[in-house]
């Protein structure tokens, strides 16, 4: 066999291994398809990350100013007093809550707010029951006790009263009152439920008060007892 004859073969594999290290318009299509892929999945990624942060942020927010305050407060008896939410020192979340009802709170020098959501035995105040609100209040030059928040007033109620100061209560000789929180009409001080069913919130002020720097000393005696006398069948 000629020298010639033995050479065209490794001409013809040395053009194929030079052929075979170029990429097709195929596999250069397949390519930038799979990067469009890849850099598409990417964007999606930090895009729904964005997403589901921006709607668990704002989830979380709506839930801690929704209600009452979320910090700052001071339990006392059933009662819970917040003494710094209309301080410079107030809280975000607290400052939030007031931005949101659109309130001005009280500050230290001008009086505190004290909330009770529930009654002296732990149980959730219940639009269904009665309760009677019976005691003193700390020394205060004013003092309201008003039926606030937690749900939805029904329309179709007509609103009678939402609360009592100190000036117009009724009250025993030795200066202590008894208010009745109830859905029936009752008599002496009666404070109607704002809704047919469902929990309630009450909230006490008290204005030009010497315990607004010192709500931590208060005793459970100083404040209202709220007890539980009958629910609705």
């Amino acid at each position: 066999m000629r020298a010639a004859d033995m050479a065209a073969p490794v001409r013809a594999e040395s053009h194929a291994g030079a052929g075979a290290g170029v990429p097709t318009a195929a596999a250069r299509v397949a390519g930038a398809v799979r990067e469009a892929v890849r850099r598409a999945s990417t964007v999606s990624l930090v895009l729904y990350a964005l997403a589901l942060g921006a709607g668990l942020g704002l989830a979380t927010a709506d839930y801690a100013t929704r209600g009452g305050y979320p910090f700052g407060g001071v339990a006392v008896g059933a009662w819970t007093a917040w003494p710094r939410t209309g301080s410079v020192g107030a809280d975000p979340y607290a400052r939030a809550v007031n931005a949101r009802r659109g309130e001005i709170p009280l500050a230290i020098g001008e009086g505190m707010l004290l909330t009770a959501a529930q009654d002296d035995e732990g149980r959730m105040l219940d639009a269904t029951c009665t309760y009677a609100i019976a005691g003193i209040t700390p020394p205060a030059r004013a003092w309201t006790v008003t039926v606030a928040g937690r749900g939805p007033r029904d329309p179709d109620r007509t609103i009678v009263r939402e609360g009592y100061t100190s000036t117009e209560t009724l009250r025993e000789r030795d200066g202590r009152f008894v208010i009745t929180l109830s859905p029936e009409v009752q008599a002496g001080n009666w404070l109607p439920m704002p809704r047919a069913s469902g929990p309630v919130r009450l909230a006490l002020r008290l204005y030009d008060t010497p315990v607004a720097a010192s709500a931590g000393t208060l005793d459970r005696t100083a404040v209202p007892a709220i007890t539980r006398t009958g629910c609705a069948a």
